[in-house]
């Protein structure tokens, strides 16, 4: 095999790994999310919802398909089969589009922009990483503990 297509190869694999990660570790939190559904505040939700509704956006420019809005509210009880959902297609990306592929698209402000599946792939996992955090330190302060994030403690 040429040297360029083990390096798709590779960032194909990599990309799997990851959000095979990102998508364990939601599950994982939406579960905690519903089981203290009560106590959450109006930004926790808001923060679940924009980051799987941004990858649901994100997924959807890729594949040309209907977008959510990106601060629409999502019902916690649907968040888990939307990750699913997501998770699922962007597998399907990972298995069926050239990374290097640019795609169009226009921001929720009408601006638009082109970039490679690849640099929207990192975007999503990076997007996650800093939501996620955010929803942890939400969720401290409301004395509920959240669950071990970190990649690290996934591969462990």
């Amino acid at each position: 095999m040429e040297k360029g297509g083990e390096r798709v190869n590779y960032m194909k694999t990599l990309f799997k790994d990851i959000f095979d990660y990102h998508h364990h570790t939601n599950q994982k939190l939406i579960q905690l999310l519903l089981e203290n559904e009560e106590q959450l505040s109006e930004r926790i939700i808001y923060l679940i919802s924009h980051s799987l509704n941004a990858h649901q956006i994100w997924n959807a420019r890729i594949i040309d398909s209907e977008k959510v809005g990106v601060h629409d509210i999502q019902q916690l009880r649907n968040c888990a089969k939307m990750d699913e959902v997501n998770y699922e297609t962007t597998v399907g990306v990972l298995d069926h589009y050239d990374l290097n592929k640019m795609i169009k698209y226009k921001n929720s402000k009408g601006e638009e922009f082109e970039n490679s599946i690849q640099q929207v792939l990192f975007h999503i996992s990076n997007h996650f990483s800093h939501h996620r955090g955010q929803i942890a330190t939400a969720l401290r302060e409301q004395n509920i503990q959240p669950p071990a994030t970190d990649y690290i403690f996934y591969k462990r």
